[in-house]
């Protein structure tokens, strides 16, 4: 019988310090230890989501982490999700579903508790709500692996926190900071994170990771020393930066760091790099594959030079699609298209191929009707009714996997739609299936472009073995146990 451990929670001194991932490779470690580890985060925000087995939404790093955890996902690991529609507005999923759309001040300041158990419409009490996920979720796993969200030093939130500080004193989890050192300023803002917090909330804090060095890891051993000193807190690690290691990135703050440009000897396949962009772990195995460039650009010239165009999946369809009309890059999709170039379209993208996107009840905002590309023979109208499901679905006679989220219906009622040199499709995943990529690529490979495409299941086994194996190399697993298990 093993062990029973505190829950464990990985939080920041900032957003994209590599919480997710940590995270990520602790599931892994636990499983491999011969745990049953489960991950679990209160509430995310985020345009990547996943669907789970029973056709529910939640955060694509909680189910990213389920996988390393070699379990199911589940909505209680993810109970509360904001999918931003704009700078200032946020859908609210809450137990995989969505209740409505809420302005960020609204939703920062409502109450916690009801206004009153007569009040005919009263608040949701999303922190009641996050806990007994989190209760549920405990009662089955062994660990809790938690993530935080941004950074534990917003002060002017800590009222409302539901994510960090408070949910660590609920579920009496120990908590390890993890601190970006490529970014730079890694001590102040270590030692800025835990003096800002309360003693309560301080006495939580077990120990400190430093991630994303870069260089001579013994350039760092008097810094690790003086970090200790400063915070009265051990460094129980200090993770190197790696290159080699493929996760699915959590949101679109790592597009920045994707290729932007064509590239000679590969086949050139270009996403259009739509401002509400969302879901864009759809092209991660393309990406990867040996005889693909894939890059994102909204450049007319490169998207009539590439090979295959994809439209991708998007928050706001009408938006998007209005400015493909307004920046010249409708014209240079349909330009490459009657050239005999390939275009793919994914969701929101699939939509934007049809002949008409409408919104009669302004469920995206205030455009009510708009022609699509027409490429595609299909009509769509937005609804309030979201779908989502996870799919199996029949390509060049084999048997692939995918998802659908989406908000719309097309009278077609046809998840995938295949015309000359184009497909469109509602199913999330569906670039991660083999047989897909061959058929996309069956012209290249004619040509000699090399290998065949990975297997998507063998490769994901294979980097989460390898994130866990990094992670231990650099972390002091000895010492992460003896804090999950004392009982002082």
């Amino acid at each position: 019988m093993t062990t029973r451990l505190h829950p464990i929670m990985f939080a920041g001194t900032g957003s994209d310090v590599g919480k997710s991932i940590v995270a990520a490779a602790f599931c892994r470690i636990f499983r491999q230890d011969g745990y049953n580890p489960a991950p679990f985060k209160a509430q995310n925000m985020a345009l990547n989501s996943y669907v789970t087995p029973d056709g529910l939404e939640i955060g694509r790093a909680q189910a990213v982490q389920a996988e390393a955890a070699g379990i199911p996902c589940h909505t209680d690991m993810n109970p509360l999700l904001l999918k931003p529609n704009s700078d200032h507005t946020s859908q609210v999923v809450l137990h995989g579903r969505p209740i409505g759309n809420k302005d960020a001040y609204d939703y920062w300041r409502q109450p916690i508790k009801p206004i009153s158990p007569k009040s005919p419409t009263p608040y949701l009490d999303f922190r009641q709500e996050v806990h007994a996920a989190f209760d549920r979720l405990a009662a089955r796993y062994n660990p809790i692996v938690m993530e935080g969200a941004g950074s534990i030093a917003e002060i002017n939130l800590r009222e409302r926190d539901l994510v960090n500080m408070s949910m660590a004193q609920h579920a009496k989890a120990d908590v390890i900071l993890v601190a970006d050192i490529d970014r730079g300023g890694v001590f102040a803002s270590v030692y800025g994170s835990i003096m800002l917090q309360t003693p309560e909330d301080r006495s939580l804090i077990k120990g400190i990771i430093v991630n994303k060095f870069r260089g001579d890891m013994r350039l760092f051993d008097e810094g690790r020393q003086m970090m200790e000193e400063l915070c009265g807190i051990p460094v129980l690690g200090v993770i190197p930066y790696y290159k080699d290691i493929y996760i699915d990135e959590e949101d679109s703050v790592s597009l920045q760091w994707k290729r932007r440009q064509l590239a000679e000897g590969k086949v050139n396949v270009a996403v259009v790099l739509l401002k509400h962009l969302s879901n864009f772990t759809d092209f991660d195995m393309l990406e990867r594959d040996p005889r693909v460039n894939l890059f994102y650009t909204s450049n007319t010239s490169d998207l009539q030079e590439a090979d295959i165009i994809i439209l991708p999946g998007t928050k706001s369809t009408l938006d998007d699609l209005l400015e493909l009309r307004r920046n010249g890059c409708a014209q240079a999709i349909l330009r490459a298209h009657r050239n005999g170039k390939m275009v793919v379209g994914i969701c929101g993208g699939y939509q934007m191929l049809g002949q008409t996107v409408s919104d009669p009840q302004g469920i995206e905002g205030n455009i009510a009707t708009l022609p699509g590309l027409g490429l595609l023979p299909i009509h769509t109208t937005m609804t309030a009714e979201k779908t989502t499901r996870q799919v199996t679905f029949q390509f060049d006679g084999q048997e692939c996997q995918g998802y659908e989220i989406h908000q719309g219906v097309s009278d077609t009622g046809q998840a995938i739609l295949q015309t000359v040199h184009c497909i469109g499709t509602y199913i999330h995943g569906f670039l991660d299936n083999r047989p897909v990529i061959d058929h996309l690529l069956k012209d290249f490979i004619r040509q000699g472009h090399g290998q065949e495409a990975i297997d998507l299941r063998d490769f994901k086994e294979e980097q989460y073995n390898k994130l866990a194996d990094h992670v231990r190399r650099h972390v002091d697993m000895d010492a992460i146990y003896q804090i999950l298990t004392d009982h002082d």
